[in-house]
């Protein structure tokens, strides 16, 4: 596949590819009824996304001098599987309401108990289907990995990889619970959040995957290229998500404006908004953080705070600081020429973004 074949959409089309064809053979009962909600959940969900992660994992993959070929695409596919499990916990853990502006799964499946009107409780039978929906999808998403086709040796080569990624994304969601249980938080505790529950499994690992796969063995480059470039991108990734869980537009996120405020998500933005404010200030801040009712009004006051103490604007200088510094590693880095140019499109995609 050239560079120019290999853009984002023709990427994104391979994924969904491979993606739909395991789908279709998962549920060997799919033929119940009793199974339609549980696979049409799946398969709304897996049908958004930028399909960011298997891109670094491609491009990782051919950096390294893979060849094309339909078993990366497959491998690289089942990360979106993994991030699909991931945004369902994420979703029943904080209570969203939403997800890609569709109901998350938990409410989809206590809409489903109210409508037919079942025994018990609806919003515990949908939490239990969606923490059940997320435990399947993360079954999958290794299940897809191991039958990609791609050689044995290669696998077993990235193997370690694979279930570091994992264990670190586990690691994540506890200490976003952590974070939010102690109710403060700095901008270093914040950004170690950060790290563990997406930027590294978002782009330092799925890269270090497709480096692992095609060279079975990493290069200190390749250590570097992944923490140089790669968790650079990934924190900066991070902290575009922390400005468009605030400032985002409904349209573009499939999220309320101001989700994240009421989820009372201790973001980076936020530490560094209270590391800046005034004690009045501050204290505006720990009064509506959280609220689950907060309304427009909450909101507007919220993101008045933030821009106005400068940390909207500290936030942004740092996303350009930290890409440019994984551009500056990105081009020390030995890999192919295609690669180079795919991946720092791929930076700029993920810390511009809109949604």
């Amino acid at each position: 596949m050239t560079t120019d074949a290999a853009s984002m959409d023709v990427l994104r089309t391979r994924v969904e590819r491979a993606l739909g064809a395991f789908v279709e053979r998962q549920l060997p009962a799919s033929g119940d009824p009793d199974f339609q909600p549980l696979r049409a959940a799946a398969e709304d969900l897996l049908a958004g996304g930028k399909r960011l992660r298997p891109a670094f994992c491609y491009w990782g993959w051919r950096g390294a001098g893979g060849a094309d070929g339909p078993g990366i695409f497959t491998a690289a596919a089942s990360l979106e599987l993994l991030q699909a499990s991931a945004l369902v916990h994420d979703d029943v853990m904080d209570k969203s309401d939403l997800r890609r502006g569709m109901p998350a799964a938990h409410r989809r499946f206590e809409a489903l108990h109210e409508k037919e009107s079942w025994h018990g409780s609806a919003a515990q039978f949908g939490e239990g289907a969606a923490i059940l929906l997320g435990n399947l999808l993360l079954i999958w998403s290794g299940e897809m990995w191991r039958t990609s086709g791609l050689p044995p040796e290669s696998l077993e080569a990235a193997q370690p990889v694979h279930d570091h990624m994992r264990t670190e994304l586990m690691c994540g969601q506890y200490l976003d619970l952590l974070e939010q249980a102690h109710g403060e938080n700095t901008f270093d505790s914040a950004l170690r959040v950060a790290l563990y529950k997406s930027g590294k499994y978002s782009v330092e690992q799925p890269l270090r995957l497709g480096l692992a796969l095609a060279a079975r063995e990493l290069a200190p480059w390749m250590d570097e290229l992944c923490t140089g470039y790669g968790r650079r991108v990934g924190i900066a990734f991070q902290l575009r998500d922390d400005i468009l869980g605030v400032f985002g537009d409904p349209a573009q996120t499939g999220k309320p404006a101001g989700d994240d405020l009421r989820e009372g998500k201790r973001t980076m933005l936020v530490a560094r908004t209270l590391s800046a404010a005034s004690p009045g200030e501050a204290a505006t801040v720990r009064r509506l953080l959280g609220d689950p009712g907060l309304d427009e009004d909450g909101v507007a006051t919220l993101r008045g705070v933030i821009e106005g103490t400068g940390a909207l604007s500290a936030c942004e200088d740092l996303i350009g600081d930290y890409l440019g510094e994984a551009l500056a590693a990105l081009d020390r880095a030995p890999v192919t020429e295609e690669a180079r140019t795919a991946l720092k499109e791929l930076a700029i995609a993920a810390t511009s973004r809109t949604t």
